[in-house]
C-alpha cells in the first residue's frame, strides 16, 4: 500500500473541498468522509495493483530501491504473499468503485466520465500506461489532478467551476512531476520489461526540462486564479513552495545521472506535491 504516500489523496480532497468552500456551498461532512475514503482507497489500489505487476514482471528484482522510487521491496522478500496485494487491489478497487457509484446516483450522469476513467488507469496503469509516454506522463496528474479535486467539488456542490479546474492543475502538474521524476533512478530496469517513459525516451536531462516547465505552470495556475478572480489573494500562500521548487529543479539538473545525489531532490519533490495543495486550500478556506 506504500502508507507513507498516501497523505497526497487528502491533500488533493482538501483542495476540492476548498474550491467547493468559496462557491458557498453547505459542505456535507458525511460526503467529505465518503470522498476521503474513495480517494485514499484508489491511490492504496494503484499502489497495490503496481507491487503485483512489477513483481510478476521481474521489474522489483532488477531496481535499485530508493526511499522515494523503485516499490516498497515487499514481494521480492515475501513473494508467497503476491496474491495478497493482488487481492488488496482489486478490493480498494471495488471499494472507490462503490463509492462513486452512491455519489453516481446521487449528484448524476456528470460525474460519470471522470469515475469510470479514474477506474480504467488504475486498472491498466502498469500494464499498459507505462508504455505510453505522454499518457505515462499525464495520467498521474489527471488522477490526482483534475479527476480527485473536480470530482470532489462536483459531488459537494453538483457542478464543476473555474476555480476547481484552476485548483485541480496544481495537483495536476505537481504529481505528473513526482512520477516524472521518480522514474529517473529506473530507467535501465523500466527499459528491460518494456516500459516507455520520458526518462527513457528522451533522457533524465531533457525530462528534467520538461519537470522544470510543469513546476513553472503549477504556480502559473495559481496566478491566473487570482488574477481572474477565481481564487481570493490569500491564494498567494502557495507560492511559498518556491523556496522547495528552487533546489528542486537545480537537484534534477545537476544531478539528473547521479542517483544517490539525487534523493534529496526526490524529497523536496514529494514535499511540494503535499505542501502547495494545502497551502493553496488554506488561501482558499482564509480567503472566504
Amino acid at each position: 500500500m506504500r502508507l507513507p504516500f498516501l497523505v497526497l489523496p487528502p491533500a488533493c480532497v482538501l483542495l476540492g473541498v476548498s474550491t467547493a468552500t468559496i462557491s458557498g456551498a453547505a459542505i456535507n461532512l458525511y460526503h467529505v468522509l465518503l470522498i476521503f475514503l474513495g480517494a485514499v482507497s484508489a491511490h492504496i489500489s494503484v499502489n497495490a495493483l503496481n507491487e503485483y505487476f512489477d513483481f510478476k514482471s521481474g521489474l522489483d528484482y532488477k531496481t535499485e530501491p530508493t526511499p522515494f522510487s523503485g516499490g516498497s521491496g515487499t514481494l521480492p522478500k515475501n513473494p508467497e504473499k503476491a496474491y495478497l496485494s493482488l487481492a488488496s487491489g482489486a478490493i480498494t478497487l471495488c471499494i472507490t468503485g462503490f463509492i462513486g457509484l452512491y455519489f453516481l446516483w446521487l449528484k448524476g450522469v456528470w460525474l460519470l466520465p471522470i469515475g469510470l476513467l479514474g477506474l480504467v488507469i488504475i486498472a491498466v496503469y502498469t500494464t499498459v500506461i507505462t508504455r505510453k509516454p505522454f499518457l505515462c506522463l499525464i495520467t498521474p496528474g489527471l488522477g490526482f489532478g483534475v479527476f480527485m479535486v473536480m470530482g470532489t467539488h462536483f459531488v459537494l456542490t453538483g457542478s464543476y467551476s473555474w476555480a476547481s479546474f484552476f485548483a485541480s492543475l496544481v495537483p495536476f502538474f505537481l504529481v505528473n512531476n513526482l512520477l516524472l521524476l521518480n522514474q529517473f533512478p529506473d530507467v535501465e530496469a523500466d527499459k528491460s520489461i518494456g516500459r516507455k517513459h520520458y526518462p527513457i525516451v528522451i533522457g533524465r536531462r531533457a525530462s528534467a526540462w520538461i519537470f522544470t516547465i510543469f513546476l513553472v505552470l503549477t504556480y502559473v495556475s495559481i496566478l491566473i486564479g487570482i488574477l481572474s478572480k477565481n481564487f481570493p489573494v490569500m491564494s498567494f500562500l502557495a507560492f511559498g513552495t518556491i523556496v522547495i521548487a528552487v533546489p528542486t529543479v537545480i537537484g534534477a539538473f545537476k544531478y539528473a545521472d547521479n542517483i544517490p545525489k539525487l534523493i534529496p531532490a526526490l524529497g523536496k519533490n514529494v514535499l511540494l506535491n503535499i505542501i502547495t495543495p494545502v497551502l493553496l486550500a488554506i488561501g482558499l478556506f482564509v480567503g472566504v
